[in-house]
């Protein structure tokens, strides 16, 4: 559906207002949204535009957001965060705060609360003794879903990946629903914050020991994505968290926050002692490695069979064969390689939106799956996302440091940008590598382009840009 003149002005000043993004295939659900605003408030779509592009106009922002938020969320959702919450961030961080006997933690964009109180819940279990002070804030655009959170009563879905024994301690059922614990609601508070807006109380330096901002910054604007990660940055004390969505990639090298993976996920530690960003690795005899590669997930003995005919097509460069092949295999549990090949077919095909999101989904159940992170660079490069883009190729390669693709991405977007000596570094690399490269990834990543072509591109790319050595 293609965007008239007033949707894409409305998606402008959303942006602008709200920080909010919409690509292509939101247009439907835009143009239904500001429909039913300018019915709502009775002004022709020019002048509640030109009305709400002026500001100030804080009731009407909160009806879009409303609106057009996306609000799925259930409690201990990607439980393998909430583990490494308990089992390594709070016991530091309890520590540390042993003097003050207070911890406090910050939930971004927390919906109806079930990510607040699952972080209360966890710290209640994790506190020594229960004259600590443990405070939780939860923060959200929309006034519905923040009333819904103060009201604290959940369907059985919402607690669908709530241990048993956390259920039966913390809710008590009542007419088909759960009641939270009193003691629970106690420690956590929600205030209503539009994340476009600046508030220094609330961004105080150094004073959350742990923030969780899961799968928001994607639906922000550049601009507005850095301006909160910085934020939250310099409001976490040293040594405290920064849990992310699995899709929301800092890369390796955040100013001021350490990449940590345990527990198979994915988040940051603010660094104690502020350092500058450790250079990146010159070529040696062998890569370096700063963590160790993973092995890729195996494809259950049923599907192999599927896979390996649509991985073969697609070296024939026979894209809608495969496609065609991979889609027909799809059962209701498709193996994490099975997603991964139907999203870099997708992307074959041109269809990105569909291919971005499939790594997504993907990158929601394995947020440690280095060719997904890759590949969803490639999505978000071909769609003009670049230094989002930039953001996963780094994190693919730190996950592991012997994929030679995303260094090869790396080295030509940093060829693009005239940035001579990082394209040095990263091409570099890649040439290295790719002696080693894994046949199936040459297959999925190369575009058509063997071990010999792209270890020619390389040199190519380096002799052009004067850097060669």
């Amino acid at each position: 559906m293609r965007a008239g003149p007033d949707v894409i002005r409305f998606r402008s000043v959303l942006a602008v207002q709200l920080g909010w993004v919409f690509d292509d295939n939101d247009v439907p659900q835009l143009t239904q949204a500001l429909r039913r605003r300018v019915d709502a408030v009775g002004l022709p779509p020019t002048a509640y535009l030109r009305r709400l592009a002026g500001g100030g106009w804080d009731s009407e922002l909160t009806a879009l957001a409303e609106d057009l938020a996306i609000n799925e969320t259930y409690f201990f959702r990607h439980g393998e965060q909430f583990r490494a919450l308990a089992e390594v961030a709070l016991p530091e961080r309890l520590e540390d705060r042993r003097a003050q006997r207070v911890l406090r933690m910050l939930s971004v964009g927390c919906s109806s609360g079930e990510e607040a109180y699952s972080m209360g819940i966890v710290a209640r279990e994790a506190q020594p003794d229960p004259d600590w002070i443990v405070a939780v804030l939860g923060l959200d655009a929309s006034p519905a879903v923040l009333r819904q959170a103060e009201r604290a009563v959940y369907s059985a879905w919402a607690l669908r990946e709530t241990p048993d024994g956390i259920r039966e301690r913390w809710f008590r059922p009542v007419d088909g629903d759960h009641v939270l614990d009193p003691r629970i609601r106690a420690a956590v508070r929600f205030r209503r914050y539009n994340v476009a807006t600046e508030d220094e109380l609330l961004w105080r330096a150094g004073q959350y020991d742990v923030i969780f901002c899961r799968n928001l910054l994607m639906y922000l604007t550049p601009e507005l994505r850095d301006s909160l990660v910085g934020r939250m940055t310099r409001a976490l004390a040293p040594g405290g968290y920064l849990f992310l969505g699995h899709t929301d990639s800092l890369g390796t090298r955040p100013e001021g926050l350490q990449p940590q993976h345990t527990h198979r996920t994915f988040y940051y530690r603010r660094s104690a002692v502020p350092a500058p960003a450790a250079p990146e690795p010159r070529l040696g005899p062998e890569p370096v490695r700063t963590a160790p590669p993973r092995p890729l997930p195996p494809v259950p003995a049923g599907q192999r069979g599927t896979y390996d005919k649509a991985l073969g097509l697609l070296q024939e460069e026979r894209f809608a064969e495969a496609l065609a092949c991979v889609e027909a295999g799809l059962d209701a549990r498709p193996s994490p390689r099975d997603l991964l090949l139907h999203s870099v077919l997708l992307g074959q095909a041109g269809r990105l939106e569909e291919a971005e999101m499939g790594c997504r989904r993907l990158l929601d159940t394995d947020g440690l799956y280095a060719d997904a992170h890759h590949q969803l660079g490639v999505c978000l490069e071909g769609g003009a996302s670049v230094d989002v883009a930039i953001g996963h190729y780094r994190l693919a390669t730190y996950l592991d440091p012997g994929f030679a693709m995303p260094r090869l991405r790396l080295g030509l977007l940093a060829r693009r940008r005239g940035d001579h000596e990082a394209a040095g570094v990263e091409l570099e690399q890649a040439l290295v590598l790719l002696r080693q490269e894994a046949e199936h990834r040459l297959t999925l990543f190369g575009g058509g382009f063997g071990r010999i072509a792209l270890t020619t591109l390389c040199r190519a790319e380096l002799e052009s840009g004067g850097v060669r050595r």
